[in-house]
């Protein structure tokens, strides 16, 4: 999936009523990684684990430009040879990782993200295809790939490699369909250059379509909001991530003078969300998460789904994560454009990839904390035996303070087997709307001091 996370106006601090806390696409965060002392070999750090069923992500740090919300690990454009020389340290990193995991080592889910991958050229994205079937082993016309893009680099000859390479979901990012919409968020496009974008990627056959839309842009109403929704379904895209605004550090949008209160910028968003999430209801959309909607009549990618609670990640360039069970680590993270810049220099420049350099160690709490939030967050819920198989508990005997506060605010719709009582946690409708604050509520005191302590760079 397309992560954005993304402001209206000024930085403002969340009030602790807020629906808007934080994003939360993993746990912990990489603000609460640090650099790891020991530097731990990747052969000792995969011994062991389960890799039947591993997910494979490739990171592109590289934009044609740098919207106005984005607070991502990427940068504008380069000189010339920066994207070889990094898909040469790519090479170099690939190679060291396989060397790291078992001979048998199967790949269930594969996806190229950023960044914009498709800013790299049609022959630079056949070789990205190479690094990840070649170095990795991944089939990728065996298993979902999916594939990120923006209008302008979502051309005939890119989407042409990216269809013939077995790529079963492109997802481009929109934010919006309105043209003043888009100048708001500092998103230079035109609506005309995104419908002929679209018809492009239509016309290359993608199994899978998904746009990214925005909702709490300055300016934006709840007619311009649905317009939006209108001109993306005119597309029958086979799914839809609704994203509400953020304000983040070092952000575009972060230097700009507030537009509305906290309280009313809050209010909006949450009307915009629900107006939007019933419109997609009633078009035969079915909710997958707060930002996820799948068209319930449209053939899927894959019959199976990668799933980030059990399965592990092996993640390849200098803004990706990669999880086992004790470790999940990365490289350096950062935003300002002279930070990412040093830190692709250092990436590009360096000749071993055999060991962990940032990450966060898993200690058993924190592998019941993740598996219930990134369970939880998604509109199925959490299968209570499933958790009770692997953890030996109930969630209800882990996390009685936070699921018993959830409950008391309307949040929790508690699925009950008359024989066997509570069987699946989930949210309530109004607890899928209040995600962003269930997931940060969930955090352990440890990661939140260490978010907190993290000096934004």
């Amino acid at each position: 999936m397309t992560t954005v996370q993304a402001p209206t106006a000024a930085p403002v601090q969340a009030a602790p009523d807020s629906p808007y806390q934080s994003y939360v696409y993993a746990y912990p965060h990489k603000t609460a990684y640090r650099e790891l002392s020991d530097r731990p070999a990747l052969r000792e750090l995969w011994a062991g684990e389960p890799q039947h069923a591993l997910s494979l992500y490739l990171h592109i740090p590289f934009c044609e430009v740098r919207c106005g919300f984005c607070n991502l690990f990427t940068r504008i454009g380069g000189p010339d040879g920066l994207t070889t020389a990094y898909l040469d340290a790519l090479d170099r990193q690939a190679t060291a990782v396989r060397a790291a995991l078992d001979e048998g080592a199967r790949f269930a889910l594969a996806a190229f993200g950023g960044g914009t991958p498709t800013y790299l050229s049609a022959a630079e994205l056949e070789r990205l295809c190479d690094i990840a079937e070649h170095r990795m082993g991944a089939d990728l016309r065996a298993v979902p790939l999916s594939v990120e893009a923006s209008p302008a680099t979502a051309t005939a000859d890119r989407l042409a490699v990216l269809a013939e390479r077995g790529t079963t979901r492109l997802s481009l990012g929109v934010q919006s369909f309105v043209d003043a919409e888009a100048r708001s968020a500092v998103r230079p496009q035109k609506r005309a250059d995104v419908e002929a974008a679209l018809g492009r990627i239509r016309d290359a056959g993608f199994p899978v379509l998904n746009i990214d839309l925005i909702y709490g842009i300055d300016g934006q109403t709840e007619t311009s909001w649905l317009h939006s929704l209108d001109a993306a379904l005119a597309w029958q895209p086979e799914e839809l991530y609704l994203y509400p605004l953020y304000v983040r550090p070092l952000t575009g949008l972060a230097r700009r003078g507030e537009a509305e209160s906290p309280a009313q910028w809050d209010a909006r968003r949450l009307a915009l969300y629900r107006a939007g999430r019933d419109h997609l209801l009633a078009h035969g959309y079915q909710q997958v998460s707060m930002r996820m909607f799948r068209r319930a009549a449209s053939p899927q990618a894959g019959a199976s789904e990668y799933a980030c609670q059990t399965d592990g990640m092996v993640g390849l360039g200098c803004g990706a994560r990669s999880y086992t069970s004790r470790l999940h680590y990365s490289f350096d993270y950062a935003v300002d454009a002279t930070e990412v810049r040093r830190i692709i220099d250092d990436y590009v420049a360096t000749a071993a990839f055999d060991h962990a350099v940032v990450g966060r160690e898993m200690t058993p709490e924190e592998s019941r904390r993740r598996h219930l939030l990134q369970s939880l967050l998604q509109a199925d819920g959490l299968a209570v035996a499933e958790y009770r198989a692997r953890f030996g508990s109930t969630p209800a005997e882990d996390f009685p303070a936070e699921l018993a506060a959830f409950a008391a605010r309307g949040w929790l719709d508690l699925a009950d087997d008359a024989n066997a009582g509570v069987d699946r946690v989930r949210l309530s409708a109004e607890g899928l709307a209040h995600s962003d604050a269930v997931g940060p509520a969930l955090f352990s005191p440890e990661v939140r001091t260490l978010m907190a302590e993290y000096e934004a760079k």
